[in-house]
């Protein structure tokens, strides 16, 4: 019954993920291209995204401060298992997502499309009138999310990982959720093809084309793969320790900060704009579209445009973190390309894997997923991903590492750590409250960084 339940709702879910996702890229081409040519203009000016971020800012605040479920969770605390979204935070999410992704913040999708998919999900299943148990409606919920970033990463697979690793699920409940969510995947994959091949406007999926050829790894690029991972997992905790702090100033304050958030954003996109002369659509967004140009146009890239960039698109991407709605996964990714191709002017290391290494280590320090990081890096690549995937490998366990030892034992993210598991309600199979076992797991992390276990 629930596969066939979960089977069924995979076809609109996917649907209203793709829409949501059209919808998204065609207000980005409105706003940042048609308008202003609408408004005489002969391109878009560097100083564009500064009024059009403000704008963001006035919108999204008042969606978090007034409307049920403050617009989904703060990115900057990283991914959340928290269950089914409720109907009632339906529309804020989507509301505050639409806007932040639209007009330009550093922020993903994938977040606010696995809050969507398991909400809709469930409300769907209301819709019945038919009662069910609270585990079937989270496992029909967990279904919805899988359905909803089916294709998003690249892969089905990809997106039942990432759910996976975020909610911490194992042993015999880890088969209980993944069937039916591979085949809700499977079925969204099917109409995320579907519908971008009938309209024409593609999958809105992470794919590269054109990867140049990797070399078979050698010892040079396996001592690359500890710089990396060292350098990503720096710059990670760095990030995540800023976007927290920022954070902290914004929540009391929500409205007016959400603006200056927004205009701060868009002067670092002009200020990269003006001093590099490459567009400020670099530094905004979430990277996604953006890593396939980053690679094909490499050489007109100077090694301070890149170093640049990498600075204004993490300063960015901690701001945007701090005040607007999304996901923390592509502009990692793409931090963590531009800081690869940026090392591969050096000797020893290939353009290739040095992009390779670069997005599976800046996963690793933002997700602290290291399967998904591990599968990012080479899955985006294609056939030249298998080449460099023991290089990968190297440099996400280094960054996994690192970044765990300089995490404090008492962290923000520690504070609000899930209480229930998104896929099984609250309890597991065993009958412990996930909520229980997630402390007491962490708890016994903390102590062994401590040096205390």
């Amino acid at each position: 019954m629930l596969l066939l339940i979960s089977a069924v709702l995979g076809v609109p879910i996917s649907a209203a993920a793709f829409g949501f996702l059209a919808l998204v890229n065609e207000l980005q081409s409105l706003t940042y291209t048609d308008l202003p040519k609408a408004l005489g203009f002969h391109g878009t000016p560097n100083w564009w995204p500064v009024p059009l971020l403000a704008v963001a800012g006035l919108l999204v605040g008042p969606i978090i401060r007034y409307l049920p479920g403050q617009g989904g969770h703060e990115p900057a605390r990283g991914f959340v298992a928290s269950g089914p979204t409720p109907t009632a935070d339906l529309p804020g999410v989507a509301l505050a997502a639409v806007v932040s992704l639209s007009l330009g913040a550093v922020i993903g999708p994938e977040a606010p499309l696995i809050a969507l998919g398991s909400g809709l999900a469930v409300a769907a299943l209301r819709l019945t009138r038919k009662p069910f148990p609270k585990q079937a409606r989270a496992l029909v919920g967990s279904s919805g999310s899988f359905a909803a970033i089916s294709t998003l990463l690249g892969s089905p697979l990809l997106g039942a990982f990432l759910l996976m690793e975020m909610s911490g699920l194992g042993g015999p409940l880890l088969g209980v959720v993944l069937v039916p969510g591979l085949l809700a995947s499977g079925i969204g994959a099917l109409i995320f093809t579907g519908l971008g091949s009938w309209t024409g406007l593609g999958t809105y999926s992470l794919i590269l084309p054109d990867v140049p050829h990797a070399a078979r790894p050698d010892v040079a690029e396996f001592g690359w793969a500890l710089v990396i991972g060292v350098a990503a997992a720096l710059l990670g905790s760095g990030i995540r320790w800023l976007a927290l702090h920022l954070l902290k100033l914004v929540e009391p304050r929500r409205l007016p900060a959400t603006v200056v958030a927004g205009v701060v954003v868009g002067v670092i996109a002009l200020v990269y704009a003006e001093w590099t002369g490459h567009a400020a659509s670099g530094v905004l967004y979430s990277g996604q579209s953006g890593l396939g140009p980053l690679l094909e146009n490499s050489a007109q890239y100077s090694a301070g445009a890149l170093v640049v960039l990498v600075g204004c698109k993490a300063v960015a991407y901690c701001v945007s973190m701090s005040a607007f709605r999304g996901g923390p996964v592509f502009p990692s990714m793409f931090v963590g390309a531009a800081g690869g191709i940026l090392l591969s002017h050096l000797p020893g290391l290939g353009e290739t894997a040095g992009l390779a290494m670069g997005v599976g280590a800046m996963s690793a320090a933002m997700l602290r997923f290291p399967m998904v990081s591990v599968l990012l890096a080479t899955l985006l690549l294609g056939t030249e991903g298998l080449t460099v995937m023991p290089l990968v490998i190297v440099a996400v366990v280094v960054s996994y590492v690192l970044t765990l030892r300089l995490t404090p034992p008492s962290t923000p993210e520690a504070a609000t750590a899930p209480e229930t598991s998104p896929s099984t309600g609250g309890e597991p199979a065993g009958g412990e409250p996930v909520g229980e076992r997630a402390a007491r797991h962490q708890a016994g992390r903390d102590d062994s960084r401590g040096g205390r276990v």
